[in-house]
């Protein structure tokens, strides 16, 4: 078929990369602008959140928290990206990116009220700019763009990060909100990490786009594809967008990679979808082992500090799920005067009710 003037066309994208599985450097040109000591302190946050990850999967299965959805594999795109931003700077997350507030400043003990329901793991500190983990497929999208909005508006140098997995591209608040910050030239940044499946759902059956990527042109947004198993390239594309974001020009970023675990600890089996093949494919892309090996390389890490990582990272979050599970009951009371500043009559009532029967 010929190309004609009213038709649009797309050329194929190559995702950005920095590292080479084996932590080789191939593309120098585009090497983030990080010290020494930054580099070791990102290699470390990975690190550590891996640890905090496999513990956090025994811990739901000890009942001991509620919903959680595994992270490893996506180290590079989730602490990559947070790393990348400035503390005054907005996070808002789906309900996987609990790395990326934890590092942005949300105590972790109150990420695990998050997931055992409580209340107060909702109640986020006056200085820490982040959003609680939506539940809602694609409602960060939105958020964001409003987020991005009030930082305009209030002449701030500060942008707004959002994530969503390739599923969420499906929805219609991923548009909305792209569209929304493109045509208000707002200072967001959208991230998807493309980990390969909408729970069971293959990419492939997600979309016939030649990319997530490519979605940016119908928003006027820059579109921009990374490898999301390469921390150095992750934080190079965010910090490029935040640069353009601040100019006015949003970016939609896709990250490439890979859960290595099962979508959530609610009954998912990847093994129904998944081929071991694919998996050992993946886990040859291992970003941690690449960030390692680049970083020993140049002499800034042994295995000696990656296992004093390794024994705080246990130590942490033995810690944290502790001081979770000493934190005091919810009560309907309660859980009534944290929704509102000033409670309605209606409400006053009610809680009234419940404390003369002595319900909690």
């Amino acid at each position: 078929m010929s190309k004609i003037s009213h038709e649009v066309f797309t050329e194929e994208v190559k995702p950005l990369s920095i590292l080479s599985p084996s932590g080789e450097v191939v593309n120098p040109d585009f090497m983030p602008e990080l010290t020494d000591d930054q580099l070791k302190e990102l290699l470390r946050r990975m690190v550590y959140t891996r640890v905090w990850d496999q513990r956090a999967v025994s811990l739901q299965r000890q009942g001991r928290l509620g919903f959680y959805a595994p992270v490893s594999g996506q180290e590079a795109s989730m602490v990559g990206s947070e790393f990348a931003l400035e503390k005054e700077d907005f996070v808002c997350p789906g309900y996987r990116d609990m790395p990326q507030i934890v590092w942005h400043g949300l105590p972790m003990y109150q990420a695990f009220l998050y997931s055992r329901g409580h209340q107060h793991g909702g109640e986020i500190p006056a200085d820490v700019n982040v959003l609680m983990p939506q539940i809602i497929i694609g409602a960060q999208i939105v958020q964001s763009a409003g987020v991005a909005m009030g930082l305009k508006k209030q002449g701030k140098k500060n942008v707004v990060i959002t994530y969503t997995g390739d599923g969420g591209t499906s929805q219609g608040d991923f548009y909305e909100g792209m569209n929304f910050a493109g045509a208000f030239e707002l200072p967001a940044i959208f991230m998807v990490q493309n980990n390969g499946y909408a729970i069971s759902t293959p990419f492939a059956k997600q979309t016939a786009a030649k990319s997530i990527a490519h979605k940016a042109a119908a928003a006027g947004i820059r579109g921009v594809q990374v490898d999301g198993m390469d921390a150095l390239a992750v934080v190079k594309a965010v910090q490029d967008a935040r640069k353009h974001a601040l100019e006015g020009t949003p970016t939609l970023i896709e990250a490439i990679t890979y859960r290595f675990g099962p979508h959530s600890m609610s009954g998912d089996d990847p093994t129904k979808y998944r081929t071991k093949e694919e998996e050992q494919e993946w886990s040859e892309k291992d970003p941690l082992v690449r960030i390692r090996k680049y970083a020993e390389s140049k002499g800034l890490w042994s295995e000696e500090e990656e296992n004093q990582v390794i024994e705080t990272a246990k130590k942490d979050v033995a810690e944290q799920i502790k001081k979770a599970e000493t934190v005091d009951k919810m009560t309907i009371p309660g859980l009534i005067d944290s929704m509102f500043e000033t409670t309605p009559a209606h409400l006053e009532e009610q809680k009234a009710q419940y404390s003369a029967k002595g319900d909690k």
